[in-house]
């Protein structure tokens, strides 16, 4: 399986972190700045935390975080 190129479309780049697949996930994060990885660590932290997303929408997030759980800090 080849890697995809990064994009820089927002929905692209949404669509592969929610992917629930850890090489899309990876890829899509690794393709981003420092600033960027923490805004999107935040957010999808956010999405687990905070009521009103689809319980769809939390189990990718929680997906995500764990293929990227290697890759973070401790403490997230």
């Amino acid at each position: 399986m080849t890697e995809e190129p990064a994009t820089t479309n927002p929905e692209e780049l949404w669509e592969r972190l929610l992917s629930r697949q850890a090489v899309q996930i990876q890829a899509a994060f690794i393709s981003l700045n420092a600033e960027e990885q923490n805004a999107v660590v935040a957010h999808l932290y956010r999405m687990l935390e905070e009521a009103g997303w689809h319980p769809e929408q939390r189990l990718s997030a929680r997906a995500a975080l764990q293929a990227l759980s290697k890759s973070l800090p401790p403490n997230g």
